[in-house]
């Protein structure tokens, strides 16, 4: 994992492929075969995916949510949210209108740039990866699989991992089933979310607080095919809802 230092803080409109590669020159440059991983707030932020919590007003439905928290970011939590999961003032699990099933529909303060300021998911995770991937595949000539990535707590573990939301140039899912392990047991139901397995690893060396907001993962030799979507666990399958 090689962390990429030195990207500005980011605004609306800004070239984040152009940034990326400034950073990338600095620790050699992209490779084919290279896993790029940028935090979703980064991919957001250039998006124009910010609202200022001055500019809204909550609903009597935010504010009865919010409890001791700020009805106006709940206000805009509700905004991102197709369905309320579950609730225990002021905090709310929220399925997005991605289908992603989250803390606050996503919706983070935490390095937003601005104070009384929030960040929300991409409008589609997949889009701005597969966008990314192609404008570094024009710049470079590499061809590197590009996964967009963000904090998701789970619901039998403590702490947050990191996991891909959107995904492009890479199969998301390794299917195991058929085949045998070492003493010929054949594998009924074992998948292995590759895509978040790598968007963790790289958080390693991004961080929370260090202002590292991309990564490369180089040597997983992994390619193909695929989106973030096929991450999503289908409804009838979910045992939590």
């Amino acid at each position: 994992m090689i962390p990429l230092r030195g990207i500005p803080e980011l605004g609306e409109g800004d070239d984040l492929a152009a940034e990326i590669l400034g950073a990338a020159r600095r620790v050699g440059g992209l490779e084919s075969g290279d896993v790029l991983v940028v935090a979703q707030k980064a991919v957001s932020k250039v998006e124009g995916r910010t609202v200022r919590l001055a500019d809204v007003e909550p609903s009597e439905r935010a504010q009865e949510l919010a409890g001791d928290g700020d009805a106006r970011r709940m206000e805009v939590i509700l905004r991102e949210t197709r369905t309320v999961v579950r609730a225990r003032p002021p905090l709310v699990i929220a399925e997005t209108s991605h289908g992603f099933v989250c803390a606050s529909a996503g919706v983070d303060s935490s390095n937003a740039g601005r104070v009384e300021t929030v960040v929300l998911l991409p409008r589609d995770p997949d889009a701005s990866a597969a966008g990314l991937r192609e404008a570094l595949l024009e710049a470079t000539g590499a061809e590197v699989a590009v996964i967009v990535s963000d904090s998701f707590g789970r619901a039998w573990r403590q702490g947050t991992t990191d996991v891909a939301l959107g995904v492009a140039g890479l199969t998301p899912i390794l299917d195991l089933n058929g085949r045998r392990d070492s003493v010929g047991y054949e594998l009924h139901s074992t998948q292995i979310a590759v895509a978040d397995e790598i968007a963790g690893a790289a958080e390693l060396v991004m961080g929370k607080t260090d202002a590292v907001p991309a990564a490369i993962v180089r040597g997983v030799r992994i390619s193909g095919e695929g989106s973030g979507a096929e991450l999503l666990m289908p409804r009838e399958r979910d045992l939590f809802r």
